[in-house]
């Protein structure tokens, strides 16, 4: 990453009418619907702020449950024994066009995997839902795997996303 960005929850200061990613769905989200969602007790939304206090890319953490038959066969073998696991929902995921290229998008995946790991009760996984094979593409570079059984939707053990932070040094 090129430049420093300050990851928080999304507040009432933070200027949204400035942000691009260039998806109108996930732009429109964050102008109009990310802070009223956050309020309400839905969706929590993360930013993440350049050192001048530009928005350049956010993302939204929901808690979610998946049958353990859901993951692919590997997978099941190395998950607690329950009827359902309890993972963090990747809702959405953005950066600003004027901060791609920069690894913000994988640090942001990082942040949320760490908030995920912190959360009570604890979640095994990072689920997100792909729009699009380009999204898909860049999930899995970010090591999420595809379901056996859900098609456009892939996971991120947060075993293994701890395992990557720790090695960069990011946490201990």
């Amino acid at each position: 990453m090129t430049q420093a960005f300050r990851v928080a929850p999304l507040a009432p200061a933070h200027d949204r009418d400035g942000f691009c990613c260039g998806v109108e769905a996930l732009d429109r989200y964050f102008r109009d619907l990310a802070l009223e969602e956050a309020k309400r007790g839905g969706d929590a939304c993360f930013v993440a702020s350049t050192q001048g206090g530009a928005i350049a890319g956010y993302y939204t953490l929901a808690l979610a449950s998946l049958p353990l038959d859901a993951s692919s066969g590997d997978e099941a073998l190395r998950l607690p024994r329950a009827p359902l696991l309890l993972v963090g929902l990747l809702g959405r995921l953005a950066v600003a066009r004027d901060c791609r290229g920069e690894g913000l998008g994988r640090a942001l995946i990082m942040d949320a995997a760490a908030r995920a790991a912190r959360a009570q009760p604890v979640l095994q996984a990072l689920i997100v839902d792909a729009h699009d094979e380009i999204a898909a593409a860049f999930y899995r570079r970010c090591e999420f795997r595809r379901f056996a059984s859900r098609r456009g939707a892939l996971f991120l053990p947060l075993a293994t996303a701890l395992r990557a932070l720790r090695e960069s040094g990011s946490i201990v």
